[in-house]
């Protein structure tokens, strides 16, 4: 999402003491995370948790110091994971399958880290496009595993042909699965896609209203293939539809906290639980994927109610946002990265500021000597009375808080947060 105007011009949030910091948290991570351990075999490739996540962070930190050997540990990672392609059966998903370690390794190309990585990647495009080109859609449409990922894996390949038509299938596809109604367009999580505690409450599935899996993953997806002038004939009315039904779920009567459901179903009252701030679910995610489909297609009060949204939920108390740690998907780091995002396209000091308290509270949740330098995230029992508070995962654990806090104290623009839909790429030359 550049701003209005013209092309990006990233400039770095921190200065002095708290840019010092940062950059030395950032290192700290990824210096701890170089033993390569990670690359044992059965290891997690992925783009979310696993290898193809530390490629992408390490490719970053190459950029912002280079000759430190962090380049030759992209490499490495991505290498070890795109290996892994011909080992195991993994799944279409972009975080968690091989779609996302394609992505790592295009973007990685495009970065000018490893040049060479993305050789075979055409024969995942052939894949993703007899994949995509299924109907019916009979599977998810959201960003992390569904149809907007694969719409975001295109994105990122552009201007490559076969990624055109994976994504104008994309767009084909959620236009045939749309749910149209008075109150706008949207996309409905049926009850085979729930988790078991999830049915109970949702006998007849309901519409998902975060980031990560829900509505706004479309808008955002929609916004990016209206601004490469893809499939515009379906997909800016979806877009208009979508944006229209989402901005009516938002709650009028709700003084404190977020105005936005978590989930809403009509005949599940309990569906409209106020959601936290975060990346994946709440107005953050939300106000950020709004602005960039405003700015894609030049929609002015999207954009005025988009920076509306933004400003409300930069004002939220830390202690009713829920947030416990400090990764991406739902912590400090992910706040203070959508924030400064926000802050840099629209030159809002509310919104810098904003930024600035999250990154330094997601700098003051270290704890010296646990995690991943210092960083830990709320332990999870691996089911055989261990306790694991240190997470080498992208999306929640260190390496996406070090990818933040790179993002704050340089003049590197975070293309990263393209696989978040926090931006979206700048159009390249059309067909």
């Amino acid at each position: 999402m550049p701003p209005r105007g013209g092309s990006s011009s990233w400039q770095p949030l921190l200065v002095r003491e708290a840019r010092t910091r940062a950059r030395a948290a950032a290192r700290l991570v990824a210096d701890e995370l170089a033993e390569g351990e990670l690359l044992r075999d059965g290891a997690d490739c992925s783009l979310a948790g696993g290898l193809a996540g530390l490629a992408v962070m390490y490719g970053y930190l190459a950029r912002a110091w280079p000759g430190s050997g962090y380049d030759r540990l992209a490499s490495r990672y991505l290498n070890r994971a795109l290996r892994a392609l011909g080992e195991v059966r993994l799944s279409a998903a972009l975080y968690e399958g091989f779609t996302g370690v394609a992505w790592a390794a295009a973007h990685l190309s495009a970065l000018g880290v490893d040049q060479d990585c993305d050789r075979g990647l055409g024969r995942i495009d052939v894949a993703l496009r007899d994949y995509v080109g299924r109907s019916p859609w009979r599977h998810g449409f959201d960003l992390t595993s569904g149809l907007v990922g694969l719409g975001v894996y295109a994105l990122e390949r552009l201007p490559e042909p076969a990624a055109y038509e994976i994504l104008e299938l994309t767009v084909a596809r959620l236009d045939e699965i749309a749910e149209r109604s008075p109150a706008g367009v949207t996309w409905h999580t049926p009850t085979g896609r729930l988790r078991p505690d999830e049915r109970e409450r949702f006998p007849n599935g309901y519409y998902d209203l975060g980031l990560a899996h829900g509505v706004p993953g479309v808008i955002g997806l929609l916004g990016g293939a209206c601004a490469h002038g893809v499939a515009i004939e379906q997909a800016r009315p979806l877009l208009k539809g979508a944006v229209r039904w989402l901005l009516a779920q938002a709650s009028v009567t709700e003084e404190r906290g977020s105005r936005f459901a978590y989930r809403v179903a009509p005949d599940v009252p309990a569906g409209s639980t106020p959601a936290r701030s975060a990346w994946c679910y709440g107005e953050p995610g939300i106000a950020t994927t709004l602005l960039c489909a405003a700015r894609a297609v030049g929609a002015t009060e999207w954009e005025r109610q988009a920076i509306e949204i933004a400003h409300r939920a930069a004002r939220r108390p830390v202690e009713e946002t829920g947030v416990l740690d400090a990764g991406l998907c739902h912590g400090a780091a992910g706040l203070g990265q959508i924030f400064n995002r926000l802050a840099q396209a629209t030159g809002d000091g509310l919104l810098a500021d904003a930024a600035r308290r999250w990154l330094a509270h997601a700098l003051d949740l270290r704890e010296p000597g646990s995690g991943i330098a210092g960083f830990v995230s709320p332990a999870v029992d691996t089911g055989d009375g261990e306790r694991r508070d240190a997470d080498p995962a992208l999306l929640t654990g260190a390496p996406g808080i070090a990818l933040a806090l790179l993002a704050a104290s340089t003049d590197l623009e975070p293309a990263w947060e393209r696989v978040l839909l926090l931006s979206t790429a700048v159009p390249r030359s059309p067909r």
